[in-house]
């Protein structure tokens, strides 16, 4: 009977859904009116755009554009994007917003070649191009073409139309009002989707681009198909398929961009000039930069575009909201309460559209309302599940805190003897066995490993595990976490990955009326080591990025890095944990452990490493009072 009234309740529940999104459909149709239109760029070639405008005509109405690789479709007057009434857009077609997405250019019905990362051009001239005039060529024609508009335009979009929305920032039209970059693409070397610190995220990699990166000849509204993988493991396939080099006789030779992964290993001026953090001096709109504390893809990019408008662009209006999500979960795909086994305890997607994101384009681009209950950064604190507001990020009482891995895999944040300093934890790293990042076995990467349970490494011998003590008090973290290892290999390199955990107490357990249940329900949570973060750093940039260095074997080494920002409290009762390792399988390729161009290596290059961690290495924890 009990499974009966489930199966029944949750039979109610999806009617119920599918009745309110029915008459959310109806209502944006009796409501609003669709047009396509060719866009005209400078240098002749035109942009395909889809318009979503309000039939009423009693009020001039702002324009919210979102800039896509990823498809304005439904292409055809008559049909209407599931976007608008299934997601929190919902909201603006209230408020009376004309909806404005376009295909950039050289993507599915636009005209011209896609170029990934476009650099952007600070010396345009006559019919030079780049997606910064591009938004501006497209803000222009529409704010005197597009009927009942008030002249007054904003952009956003996440992931890669995150990018085009930076982009969009630096175009100076004097239309643009307000601009979020959501989990922007960013950096593709130093830590967002391709890369981390030089090491290649191959998983994410070879599938996305296997289907996206194939040439488009004309016009079309058709996907390209990806890789047919035939297999349901992804350890499985991406270990026998071994070096990079085979990676690339399977992608073929059509893709153009894995070609300029491969002839760019280290961070040369190409990569450079696709890093749009060097050009946002002098930026006019304000600016909403948005990212996930568990963004698989993107957790690099939004801490760091507007750490870096801070420092370039000091006059512009810039703020930022980091919330426990994965990429893009604050825009409508869950309602941000769990994420895998983790539970956060309130819809944080809701408070963010409706507290933030929304009030920031109403006052900017509808002069309604105010953005003063808006904080300079808003930031969800994980552990003690509650959002935080602060003038300034990182916050100014952070303090930079030595914490030590020292004897008897334990953690301390005394200063060490002499003595202890040179000794050390040994583990051996074979290429041929690496460590996996879950314990799952599955085929596509999980979003959920952000927060996953580590007890699966720590069992492992090639993973070095340190520990605090419980806590006694509260110890709450929020800022930039720097890993400074002091190593010896007996190889010429190799990958460090450090991982900061959170042990919950044994007798753990979620109440069942706590909101987001996730897979906690049913999960031991007793014990549970959440991932709070990790990354990865590719030896051999340890001193340059662009002028990588072979180590001594043998010789003891510092290894440097600054790992994406963290905002967790560690609770009383809770465990601090550091995990070390080598490898992290198969988001990231296996370093064959030898100073060789990593892209063109061979399977027998791979070889095994002994590598020592000294008790003076130590985790740079960014404690708040």
């Amino acid at each position: 009977m009990k499974k009966y009234f489930i199966s029944f309740a949750l039979f109610l529940f999806l009617v119920s859904g599918i009745q309110a999104q029915n008459a959310d459909s109806a209502w944006v149709r009796e409501n609003y009116y669709k047009i396509e239109r060719m866009i005209p760029m400078r240098d002749g070639i035109s942009l395909f755009t889809a318009f979503y405008i309000p039939k009423d005509s009693s009020e001039k109405h702002p324009i919210l554009f979102n800039r896509t690789p990823y498809t304005c479709q439904p292409y055809g007057e008559d049909k209407f994007s599931p976007r608008l009434y299934m997601t929190y857009w919902m909201n603006y077609l209230k408020e009376g917003y004309i909806i404005a997405i376009q295909d950039v250019r050289g993507k599915w019905m636009s005209e011209g070649d896609f170029i990934d990362i476009r650099p952007f051009n600070p010396g345009k001239k006559g019919k030079d191009f780049d997606e910064a005039s591009d938004t501006y060529d497209a803000i222009d024609w529409m704010i005197n073409n597009i009927p009942g508009n008030n002249k007054r335009v904003g952009v956003f979009g996440i992931s890669y139309p995150g990018f085009y929305s930076t982009m969009a920032a630096l175009s100076g039209h004097p239309a643009l009002k307000a601009v979020s970059p959501q989990a922007p693409v960013t950096e593709w070397f130093l830590g967002d989707d391709f890369h981390h610190n030089g090491a290649f995220a191959l998983m994410d990699g070879f599938s996305f681009y296997s289907g996206f990166g194939k040439p488009r000849p004309k016009p079309t509204t058709q996907v390209s198909p990806g890789f047919d993988f035939k297999s349901q493991d992804n350890y499985d396939f991406y270990l026998k398929n071994g070096a990079l080099k085979n990676f690339a006789r399977l992608m073929g030779d059509s893709i153009a961009f894995w070609k300029d992964l491969y002839d760019h290993p280290n961070y040369d001026d190409w990569w450079k000039a696709r890093n749009p953090m060097n050009f946002v001096s002098n930026v006019k709109p304000a600016m909403l930069v948005v990212g996930g504390l568990f963004d698989a893809e993107d957790c690099y990019g939004a801490w760091n575009l507007y750490k870096a408008i801070e420092v370039k662009s000091r006059n512009t209006d810039n703020r930022l909201v980091m919330g426990p999500w994965f990429h893009g979960g604050w825009g409508g795909r869950g309602d941000g309460s769990y994420l895998g086994n983790v539970r956060f305890g309130k819809k944080t997607a809701e408070y963010y559209q409706r507290n933030i994101e929304i009030p920031f384009f109403n006052f900017y681009l509808k002069l309604r309302g105010t953005v003063s209950e808006i904080a300079e950064a808003s930031i969800f604190f994980t552990g003690e599940n509650e959002w935080r507001r602060y003038e300034v990020w990182p916050p100014k009482d952070m303090t930079s805190t030595a914490l030590y891995l020292s004897a008897g895999e334990s953690l301390s944040f005394a200063p060490l003897t002499d003595k202890a300093k040179l000794e050390f934890k040994e583990y051996v790293s074979d290429p041929a066995h690496p460590v996996p990042y879950t314990e799952d076995v599955h085929f596509g990467r999980t979003r959920e490993y952000m927060t996953d349970d580590q007890r699966f490494a720590s069992r492992r011998t090639d993973v070095l595990t340190y520990s605090t003590d419980v806590l006694t008090e509260d110890l709450t973290v929020g800022g930039p976490l720097v890993a400074d290892l002091m190593v010896s290999l007996s190889t010429t390199d190799a990958d460090f990955v450090v991982k900061l955990i959170d042990v919950f107490p044994d007798e753990f357990k979620y109440d069942e009326k706590e909101m987001g249940k996730g897979n906690g329900l049913n999960y031991p949570m007793g014990g549970y080591q959440m991932l709070v973060r990790g990354e990865i750093m590719r030896g051999k940039f340890r001193n340059s990025f662009e002028k990588p260095e072979p180590f001594v074997p043998g010789k003891i080494t510092e290894v440097k890095y600054t790992m994406p920002d963290v905002a967790h409290t560690f609770k009383k009762g809770h465990k601090l944990m550091i995990q070390v390792q080598s490898s992290w399988f198969p988001i990231m390729d296996r370093n064959p452990q030898k100073f060789v161009d990593i892209y063109k290596c061979d399977d027998s290059d791979f070889q095994k490493s002994s590598i020592r961690i000294y008790e003076n290495s130590k985790i740079l924890l960014p404690v708040l009072k």
